[in-house]
């Protein structure tokens, strides 16, 4: 009888639990995922905390701990309904889900669709549509095209949003070339709504890559998506500023150890961390600030501590905290991403990540390990005590990579969609994408184009890390726009004297003149190679095109009316392998802000300043050419090659834009290009009123390309050792200099 009972019993609750099973009201616990690809250099719950302070062991794998407030307000129907709906595409990879063949026949080419009669989108979306149509990777053709761009807003998909697009999904399937998504980017920084806030875009993706903010390790498929940050509606299109720190203060350590103010939730997703903060707080060089007051009906729901924590939250400025922290606080909000992020990295604030299962930034490709403190949530307690523990010469090497890592990469939208784009790109050309070392160290990915070169050796930015020199020799590049008519005329005399360089390794004559190439017999006889090249189209940029003749590291870049003295560019050369990132030689020029016309203005006085170095004499590394060509708008260009002028300052604007640092200027005559013109037939440029217009109409134009005013302006010049000093000639190594 007793044994019949059991039975029973068991077979009612075994018919019980497969009812409630069918049901969806009880879920089976997930199988074990691997978590080998799921997160790059963000949140990595199988790894403790960065091995520069004790290490915080984990209770469980994020991906075993479904979250209870998640599991509170959104049913087990709606989960499935939400994975299966948006992330059909969940397996995606690049191998399985694009189509590789357009890029491989047209390149790395982007088609923005054009944006249809009625539609509006956010200034947000503009900014992003407008950096990739400014960008080298764009093309009108969409034949021509390897990835496609939505011109639908899919910025804000929170359905409580006056952004929020309706119909959207309608709108993409309708698409003549959406072919379920294949080889398309959807751009997205908010998902989900109240109250659970969850992942969904509210339209299925298909194959199409994301580029998203706030993305989770769960739903993000490594080297497809993209991660990016989460920026607000006044984050600056182009440019941007730089970031706070101003110098390095030793000891690193500022009024605060660590701060945080902003929203506390008291219900739902989101609300657990930001409630807990208090408990850390210590009012003292702990400030952890939050505030009940916000929304509509936050009285309704008020607790205890609101009014406690309103009091104290007004007490304290928010930009002044941020400025004087050591570490700054970036709890998750109602979704996984923070403004706090990009602002503190902005403020050379180290962040503390608190926001478990976030796929940090680009962390692709960047390791932020270098520039953030990637906490757990679970484990607030401790985070006091972690940062104590840091080392300061830690701290400053965080807090010098968030410098790097804002200019860099965040600082503007075009940065950050050239970034992901860019990404992608590596993704696409494997063969030719960059090295970690190149995407985290000076001066970033999108100036290290791996195109040119597989070998860091053959940059200019990479020889101190590798611990190797530039090839001790240097190319000569005359630029030729005058008919040889006489033995006297100055780029005989040039060339000769170039020529006796002992770190000459040869000599290439552009020739942009109209006039036919002079017969080989008309040069002078050197010791060394001269190669005579007639100048594509005739334009002033050709000079800067990348000649494979060109085989050294340096290039002496060089008008055809230069005065130089053999001496004088031997100095040049051996302070350029001293700088080899830099534009190093003779004649400088400054730019000044006019406040009376609100614009840029140009100038070529003898002042106690400068922030170019013309290259009508100058030493600069050859990759320049690489860049000023591949990299700068055509429409720059064409806007020098129409005026046949600014060439230099372009170039000047391009390098300092790179290197952040102002060229260098050496020991030449007093007298160099003004009051030589006269034997040459461009002595009429100089002397036309009109030429130095429009060298101030071309700052303008290029600093309003580059988002900001990138020269930089210097006092320093350069001397030989015992240059003027009262001891013997016969001392000094460059005593030519003197009796110029």
């Amino acid at each position: 009888m007793q044994a019949k009972k059991r039975y029973l019993i068991l077979l009612s609750a075994g018919a019980c639990l497969a009812l409630l099973f069918c049901l969806g009201g009880v879920q089976l616990p997930a199988a074990s995922r691997s978590r080998h690809d799921r997160s790059r250099n963000g949140y990595r719950p199988d790894q403790p905390w960065p091995h520069f302070s004790d290490p915080l062991h984990l209770f469980l794998p994020w991906d075993q701990t479904d979250t209870e407030e998640y599991n509170l307000h959104i049913s087990p129907r709606q989960k499935r309904d939400v994975k299966t709906s948006v992330y059909k595409g969940k397996r995606c990879r690049m191998d399985s889900c694009f189509d590789f063949s357009p890029c491989q026949k047209n390149g790395f080419k982007v088609y923005v669709y054009p944006l249809q009669k009625g539609e509006k989108i956010s200034d947000s979306y503009q900014n992003i549509l407008s950096a990739i149509e400014g960008s080298g990777f764009y093309t009108s053709d969409p034949g021509q095209a390897c990835l496609f761009i939505l011109s639908l807003d899919t910025l804000d998909r929170d359905q409580l949003s006056p952004q929020y697009v309706h119909n959207l999904k309608t709108k993409v399937q309708n698409l003549p070339l959406w072919n379920d998504g294949r080889n398309h980017l959807i751009f997205n920084l908010y998902s989900g709504t109240w109250p659970d806030y969850t992942e969904d875009l509210g339209f299925d993706i298909g194959q199409a890559m994301l580029a998203k903010a706030s993305i989770s390790t769960e739903n993000f498929r490594p080297s497809f998506d993209v991660s990016i940050p989460l920026f607000s509606k006044e984050h600056p299109r182009t440019g941007g500023e730089r970031g706070f720190l101003k110098y390095n203060s030793i000891p690193p350590f500022r009024k605060y150890m660590l701060v945080f103010k902003g929203k506390r939730y008291l219900t739902g997703i989101g609300s657990d961390t930001r409630n807990a903060l208090h408990h850390v707080h210590n009012a003292e060089d702990v400030v952890l600030l939050t505030t009940c007051k916000h929304g509509k009906d936050w009285q309704k729901h008020k607790d205890a501590r609101c009014d406690q924590d309103n009091a104290e939250y007004d007490k304290y400025d928010y930009k002044e905290m941020l400025h004087n922290s050591t570490f700054c606080l970036v709890p998750r909000g109602r979704r996984l991403g923070s403004f706090r992020f990009l602002e503190a990295l902005q403020a050379a604030c180290v962040p503390v990540m608190l926001s478990n299962g976030w796929e940090l930034p680009f962390a692709e490709i960047i390791d932020w390990n270098t520039a953030a403190v990637i906490g757990d949530e679970r484990l607030l307690l401790q985070i006091p005590t972690t940062v104590r523990s840091i080392h300061q010469d830690k701290i400053l090497s965080l807090r010098q990579q968030t410098q790097f890592l804002w200019e860099a990469y965040f600082s503007s939208v075009e940065k950050i969609v050239l970034t992901t784009l860019e990404i992608i790109q590596d993704r696409v050309l494997e063969q030719g994408s960059r090295s970690s070392l190149m995407w985290n160290s000076h001066p970033g990915g999108l100036f290290a184009l791996p195109q040119y070169s597989g070998y860091l050796g053959d940059f200019p930015f990479y020889y101190a890390t590798l611990g190797v020199k530039p090839y001790p020799k240097f190319t000569a590049v005359i630029h030729a726009v005058s008919p040889l008519v006489s033995q006297s005329q100055p780029i005989l005399k040039l060339l000769v004297a170039v020529a006796k360089s002992q770190y000459c390794a040869q000599i290439i004559v552009l020739w942009n003149c109209d006039k036919p190439l002079p017969a080989k017999h008309r040069w002078p006889a050197t010791s060394v190679p001269v190669i005579v090249i007639e100048g594509e189209n005739k334009v002033m940029s050709s000079r800067f095109l990348p000649y494979e003749t060109i085989v050294t590291d340096a290039v002496l870049s060089l008008d055809e009316d230069t005065v130089l003295s053999t001496t004088e560019v031997d100095f040049a050369f051996t302070v350029w392998q001293s700088f080899p990132e830099r534009i190093v030689g003779y004649p400088a020029r400054s730019h000044f802000w006019d406040s009376n016309k609100e614009r840029w203005g140009y100038t070529s006085k003898w002042t106690n300043d400068y922030s170019m170095v013309l290259t009508g004499a100058a030493i600069y590394h050859r990759y320049y050419h690489h860049l000023y060509t591949n990299y700068l708008p055509t429409s720059l260009k064409g806007m020098v090659d129409q005026l046949a002028n600014c060439e230099d300052i372009l170039m000047n604007f391009l390098v300092s834009a790179v290197t952040k640092l102002p060229p260098i200027k050496v020991t030449q005559k007093k007298q160099y290009k003004e009051t030589m013109m006269g034997q040459s037939s461009r002595a009429s440029r100089w002397a036309d009123p009109d030429h130095f217009a429009q060298r101030q109409t071309c700052m303008n134009k290029f600093a309003s390309w580059f988002g900001a005013m990138p020269l930089v302006h210097s006092q320093m010049r350069l001397d030989p050792i015992l240059f003027k000093d009262q001891v013997s000639i016969l001392r000094k190594k460059y005593r030519d200099i003197e009796r110029l």
